[in-house]
């Protein structure tokens, strides 16, 4: 069954984690008295570009700016949608430098890049999935974000409510699998996600939108399984989200399993560390 998976090559945009470390507090997983093994976390990025590069990716870096340790997490800098860019504002005042590195980057490379006037944070709460964008709110990104970046890209903006702060962005409680321009068959798009990290009434949105969702258990959210990236048909994925791993395996993808445990101890992850350039 695999073999009807097609991929389809990403464009990523990345950042060395040279100065990543544990500064601050800003989510559960962070605990400052906890050292970070910045060699160790360099060894795990550089395995993470070798596999996608392996894939047919391609990658392309922002040079890290010392005194922003979490420069590293590129996917919450900027969410891109057909070549247009939507900047990010972060709710952490220790994170809102990341922006301007980012956007330099963006316009160096030919790209206007829109400022959002309320707080947004990227790839990390704004989900492209097909003729929709998936919205995070309730921990970083607000819901007048939401209002912003539909009317900046004219998108459709589904809004989802986050409620376990251990899932404090959306990309660390969903993924998508495979959008409409993937071109597999019979596809109209799929996502994972980890049911109770949204509330109610999200989790009916969900279940109606995507009936034939691959569902995570809690033990595979911990693991950071759903902050994993699928081209259609390889999934970068942690490799403690064995469960995860075997289910999208019987679906027909093919788990590439990456380890990014270092970057946990900030609440990051494979996704994290990735921004997609959507041109």
């Amino acid at each position: 069954m695999s073999d009807s998976r097609v991929p389809r090559r990403r464009r990523f945009l990345v950042c060395e984690p040279r100065h990543f470390a544990v500064q601050y507090a800003i989510n559960p997983w962070m605990h400052p008295d906890r050292p970070v093994d910045v060699d160790l976390a360099g060894e795990q990025w550089q395995a993470l570009i070798r596999a996608y590069r392996a894939h047919g990716h391609t990658v392309e870096s922002v040079e890290p700016v010392p005194g922003l340790p979490d420069m590293v997490f590129a996917a919450n800098a900027a969410v891109v949608v057909e070549g247009r860019v939507f900047g990010s504002l972060f709710h952490a005042p220790e994170r809102r430098p990341e922006s301007v590195p980012y956007e330099t980057w963006f316009k160096a490379a030919g790209y206007d890049v829109y400022r959002p006037e309320s707080v947004c944070e990227g790839e990390g709460d704004l989900v492209p999935a097909g003729r929709y964008i998936l919205a995070g709110t309730g921990f970083r990104t607000t819901r007048q974000a939401h209002r912003e970046v539909q009317e900046f890209f004219g998108v459709p903006v589904i809004g989802l409510t986050l409620v376990d702060p251990y899932f404090y962005h959306l990309d660390t409680a969903l993924f998508v699998l495979e959008d409409e321009g993937d071109g597999n068959d019979g596809n109209d798009g799929n996502i994972v996600y980890y049911p109770d990290a949204f509330s109610p009434g999200s989790r009916e949105v969900l279940a109606r939108l995507y009936p034939d969702a691959v569902l995570a258990t809690r033990q595979d959210a911990l693991a950071f399984g759903l902050n994993s990236v699928s081209d259609g048909r390889h999934v970068f994925i942690s490799p403690g989200a064995t469960a995860l791993a075997g289910r999208l395996a019987e679906r027909g993808y093919v788990p590439v399993p990456v380890d990014l445990s270092e970057f946990r101890k900030a609440g990051g992850g494979i996704k994290c560390c990735t921004q997609e350039i959507r041109s």
